[in-house]
Order: structure tokens, then C-alpha cells, then sequence
């Protein structure tokens, strides 16, 4: 039995958040690395622009979501793989929250405003206060690295469907692939 697909709304998210979240991991790791410069504080402000617009394009995505159930997993699926899929679709969702969340509140912690695209302030979540913008800057640290490993496993288990046990599951996200 083929696994159904996902509809456009959903295909269009995902992808749109993908690219945006391999866009902020990276520039995240080298804008932190810098000296102070104009440099730095322009890719903070991209990093900020891309967290926030994530952050909103999540707010959509869970709405479509518990608005449109995604399609079912194949009953051949071993249940080991259905539940690491469930676990790890949904500490994805946890994480695409919580990171954006996190810098939010970091900055915020730290003395620094969020301004989307350099015009609409958000604002600041917490007051200033020195030392909970250290942890917050930890936690942001730490929840990015658990959000790596957790892309590694999903586009692991895609490429895994796609090229080994090739059962249509790529695809179902992949709109540019043909159904086998």
C-alpha cells in the first residue's frame, strides 16, 4: 500500500521553512564567531529577520495542520519506524518553537530589540536582565545543536526511503519525484 501525499499548502511550508532553517543554522554559527563590525550586526539582524519569519510560517503551518490531517504512514511500516517518525516529526515542531522563541527572549534579556526587516519592532519579552540572557543564549545554543541532529535523522530516513526502500514515503513531499 502507497502512503497518501500531502497537499500543496503543507509541500509549500515545508520547504519554505527548510531552506529558511538551513539558511539560519549556518549564518547563526558565523555571525557569532565575528568581531564586532558592521557585518556582524547585519547577519544578526538576517539571522533575527529569518527566526521571526519561521516563527510565523510555524503559526500557519501547525494551523494547517490541525486543520488538514497529513496523510497516514503505510501499514507495511514497521511500528518502530512510525513511532521514530511521530517522535521526531513532533520534536521538530517542539524545536522550530522553541529556538525562535529562545532568541527572541534572549535578545530581549540581553538589551537587544528584535525589529523585523529592520521595521516592525516586536516587543521586548523579559527586561534586561544580564545573567538570564547568558542562559537563554545556552539554551538557544543547545536547542539549535538538538535540532541539527534531529534534521540529520529526518533527511537520513528520506534519502533511507527514497533510495533503499524506494516506497513512495520521499515522495509524498517531494512533488517533483514520481510515485513508484
Amino acid at each position: 500500500m502507497q502512503a497518501g501525499k500531502y497537499r500543496w499548502p503543507a509541500i509549500t511550508l515545508h520547504w519554505m521553512m527548510a531552506v529558511m532553517i538551513l539558511a539560519a543554522l549556518p549564518l547563526g554559527l558565523v555571525m557569532t564567531e565575528l568581531d564586532l563590525s558592521p557585518t556582524k550586526l547585519k547577519l544578526y539582524s538576517w539571522h533575527k529577520w529569518l527566526g521571526v519569519t519561521l516563527f510565523m510560517l510555524l503559526v500557519l503551518r501547525v494551523l494547517w495542520r490541525l486543520s488538514h490531517r497529513p496523510p497516514p504512514l503505510p501499514d507495511s511500516l514497521p511500528r518502530w519506524q512510525r513511532w521514530s517518525a511521530h517522535g521526531i516529526h513532533g520534536a521538530l515542531y517542539v524545536l522550530m518553537f522553541a529556538i525562535p522563541l529562545s532568541g527572541w527572549l534572549m535578545s530581549s534579556a540581553k538589551g537587544f530589540q528584535t525589529v523585523w526587516f529592520g521595521v516592525v519592532p516586536l516587543p521586548d519579552l523579559v527586561p534586561r536582565h544580564e545573567a538570564l540572557g547568558e542562559w537563554l543564549q545556552e539554551t538557544h545554543e543547545v536547542l539549535n545543536g538538538l535540532l541539527m541532529v534531529l534534521l540529520a535523522l529526518h533527511v537520513g530516513a528520506a534519502l533511507k526511503h527514497l533510495f533503499i526502500d524506494r516506497d513512495g514515503i520521499a515522495a509524498r513531499m517531494m512533488p517533483w519525484l514520481k510515485r513508484s
